[in-house]
């Protein structure tokens, strides 16, 4: 009987340790980093409660920033949209790196992330999910098309999308042997390269089928061949190869566009303790493996790549080679004010006949 109470009271006490420090974590995110099975292991081992809404990074910064960094506990943007944000609306908190198991974090990307996230000496991301942004093509059909520009030839006329996005203006300039990203801090100078792509996208413009704004959307486009070649994302190309050999993502030739979604503590957020459990379980080589294979990327996990499915390990290799990994350009901080010169650009295009 003793024996029988004491077991009891601790069970009890267990139990109510676990109701106080259990939390609801109110997660912002993009769509598939935060897969049902995931979250079902993770509420099974913390006895925290998650709440997803997915999003993308115009919305996750318009969203917080309506808050004054409110009504979400952990948010995900991608890393050259941290500093500018937190310089004009101070919307994040600080990373607490000693609630963080940073040995679970590739170093390489740790550091890269740390150093572009870094606000008024105070580190305000971590990395997390990492990607690229460059070509799919239907090689049967548009094979010569290796790099942006070569989307405006007349061999691909009427036949291929792209964006109306900095993506899109970025990797033209490029293509254009032009370095948008040494003219960040010049404003004048990053000024003048927009008016040249400007002139290059209008001029581009009867090449275009349509311009896409979603991802379904631009595979759909592929898949029924009324587009042949488009600026995409490397997963998307990944998913159409799986169905159609001859469709795959291409890394141009003038380089990859790299990017690095992050993890934020929202300057608002009342759930810090379910948000550093949150990262520290996502980057465990086995969960990152899980949200690889429901996000179509890899992650900035040590040995997250182990548990991939071997299917998209094949198309990443057959899409990179080491040259072209070591060509992407990676996205830096984007200064402020940037954003409101690309918006007018790209408004401008829009507009032209």
């Amino acid at each position: 009987m003793k024996f029988g109470l004491i077991s009891t009271t601790a069970l009890v006490a267990v139990l109510a340790a676990t109701s106080v420090s259990a939390e609801t974590l109110r997660l912002l995110t993009w769509g598939g980093y935060a897969p049902e099975d995931v979250i079902e292991v993770f509420e099974a081992e913390t006895g925290h409660t998650v709440e997803v809404t997915t999003s993308n990074n115009e919305e996750m910064i318009a969203k917080l920033r309506a808050t004054n960094g409110g009504g979400f506990d952990l948010a995900q943007p991608s890393q050259d949209r941290i500093t500018s944000a937190q310089e004009e609306f101070g919307i994040y908190k600080p990373i607490d790196m000693s609630r963080v198991e940073a040995a679970q974090f590739i170093p390489s990307m740790l550091d890269a992330t740390a150093e572009n996230t870094t606000f008024d000496g105070d580190v305000y991301g971590l990395p997390h999910v990492w990607g690229t942004s460059g070509l799919i093509v239907n090689r049967a059909e548009a094979g010569q098309v290796t790099d942006y520009l070569d989307l405006c030839d007349a061999s691909v006329a009427g036949n291929i999308s792209y964006r109306t996005a900095r993506p899109t203006l970025i990797g033209f300039a490029y293509s254009m042997g032009l370095d948008p990203f040494a003219a960040y801090s010049d404003v004048e100078a990053y000024q003048g390269i927009l008016d040249q792509v400007e002139k290059t996208l209008i001029e581009c413009k009867p090449n275009v089928k349509t311009y896409w704004s979603g991802g379904d959307e631009i595979k759909n486009l592929l898949r029924s061949g009324e587009v042949t070649a488009a600026m995409a994302w490397d997963t998307g190309g990944w998913q159409l190869n799986a169905d159609n050999a001859d469709i795959t993502f291409v890394a141009p030739t003038s380089g990859a566009l790299g990017w690095i979604d992050t993890f934020v503590l929202p300057s608002r957020g009342r759930a810090d303790d379910a948000a550093y459990d949150w990262i520290n379980f996502v980057m465990r080589p086995d969960i990152a493996a899980m949200v690889t294979n429901s996000a179509g990327n890899f992650t900035a996990a040590v040995d997250g790549s182990e548990g991939v499915n071997a299917d998209l390990k094949d198309r990443y290799q057959a899409s990179y080679d080491q040259s072209a990994v070591d060509n992407i350009k990676w996205y830096p901080p984007v200064p402020a004010g940037l954003e409101a010169l690309e918006g007018a650009t790209l408004d401008r295009i829009k507009a032209a006949n």
